[in-house]
C-alpha cells in the first residue's frame, strides 16, 4: 500500500524534528558592532533637500544619471544607478527630509541570505558587495529589509549597486575615499552637518546628547541603535514626525536572521536533521517500491488463470 504524499511529508517531518529535539527557534546571540565601527548620522532637521550628498557620492562612486534626472535632481528611489538619494515627506504643514541609502545594520540580512560571501561585513563595519563572488541571485534585494542593494538591469554585466560608506566604490571592490582617509563623499560635501561621519559609539551619543539638548526639536528616539538588531547609520527625525513616515522599516529590535540562523544551526548540528531526513525517505521508498513488486507478483500469479478464462 503507497503512503500519501501529505503522509510523507508528515513522516518525514517528525523524523527530522525527533532527531533534533526542536521544538521552537532557538534566538542566537545578538551581534555588536565591530571594535572601531565606524558610523553615519543624519539628522533630518539639519538637511535642506539640497542633494549636493546624493552629487558627490554618484560622482565619487562614478554612478551614471538615471535617464529622468538632471544634475541636481536626482531617482525618485534607489536604483541600479544610485547610492542613496534623498526624499522629502510632507503632511500638512509638517515636512522632513530623509536620506535613504544602506543602513549598514550589525547584523546584515543581505549578507546572511548571499550564498557565496559577495556581500560581506567590512573591518570598521561597511558592507560591501564583492562582484567576482556574485551569480546574479538577488536574494540580497530580497533579504534586506530597507530595500538597499540594486541590481543593474540594463547592463551586459550587471551589479549589485549600494552605499559601501566609501570604504569601497559602489558596484565594485575599488578603494573609495574613506580607505584613504577622508569622510564619505556625502558627509564631506553637506553645507548643514546634516550628514556626518564617525565613530559610531561617540555618534550614538552624539545623536542622543542633540536630543536631549532641545528635546522639542526632536523625536524622542535614535533610529538605529536598536532598531533590527541596530544599524551604523542612525537617523534622527523632527520631532512630530514619525520614522515610519519617513519610510524607516518600524520591524522592533530583533534583526532579519535574527532566528532563522539560530533555527537553522540547532537543526544542522552535528548534520542529525539531514541524516534523519534522508533515512526516513529511503525507509518510504523502499516501502512503495515493495508495494509495488508485491502488485506486480499478484498480478503474475494471475495471469495463468486470466488467460485459462479467455481462452475457454
Amino acid at each position: 500500500m503507497n503512503i500519501s504524499r501529505r503522509g510523507a511529508f508528515k513522516v518525514a517531518a517528525l523524523g527530522a524534528a525527533a532527531a533534533t529535539g526542536v521544538r521552537k527557534a532557538e534566538a542566537r546571540e545578538r551581534p555588536s558592532p565591530p571594535p572601531g565601527a565606524k558610523g553615519v548620522l543624519y539628522d533630518s532637521t539639519l538637511c535642506i533637500g539640497c542633494k549636493a550628498c546624493t552629487v558627490a557620492c554618484r560622482e565619487a562612486n562614478g554612478l551614471s544619471l538615471e535617464r529622468h534626472s538632471t544634475l541636481h535632481d536626482d531617482a525618485y528611489d534607489l536604483t541600479g544607478h544610485t547610492a542613496s538619494i534623498i526624499k522629502l515627506y510632507q503632511d500638512g504643514e509638517s515636512t522632513a527630509f530623509v536620506k535613504q541609502q544602506c543602513m549598514h545594520c550589525v547584523d546584515p540580512a543581505c549578507v546572511t541570505a548571499c550564498m557565496l560571501g559577495s556581500l560581506q561585513k567590512r573591518e570598521g563595519g561597511a558592507v560591501t558587495w564583492i562582484p567576482d563572488r556574485c551569480i546574479g541571485c538577488r536574494y540580497c534585494q530580497i533579504a534586506c529589509p530597507f530595500d538597499a542593494p540594486k541590481f543593474e538591469w540594463d547592463s551586459p554585466l550587471p551589479r549589485i549597486v549600494k552605499c559601501q560608506m566609501c570604504v569601497a566604490k559602489a558596484g565594485g571592490t575599488e578603494p573609495g575615499q574613506a580607505s584613504e582617509g577622508r569622510e564619505p563623499a556625502c558627509c564631506e560635501v553637506c553645507p548643514r552637518g546634516g550628514v556626518i561621519y564617525g565613530d559610531y559609539r561617540e555618534l550614538a551619543a552624539e545623536a542622543q546628547a542633540r536630543i536631549d539638548a532641545n528635546p522639542g526639536r526632536y523625536n524622542p528616539r535614535v533610529y538605529g541603535l536598536d532598531d533590527l538588531g541596530g544599524t551604523q547609520v542612525l537617523h534622527l527625525a523632527p520631532h512630530g514626525v514619525e520614522f515610519a513616515d519617513l519610510g524607516l522599516p518600524e520591524y522592533g529590535p530583533e534583526s532579519v536572521p535574527h532566528k532563522p540562523v539560530g533555527l537553522q544551526h540547532r537543526i544542522y548540528k552535528g548534520f542529525m536533521a539531514p541524516i534523519a531526513l534522508y533515512a526516513v525517505l529511503a525507509g518510504l521508498s523502499w516501502r512503495s517500491r515493495r508495494a509495488h513488486e508485491q502488485e506486480a507478483e499478484e498480478i503474475a500469479e494471475e495471469a495463468p488463470e486470466r488467460q485459462w478464462e479467455a481462452a475457454s
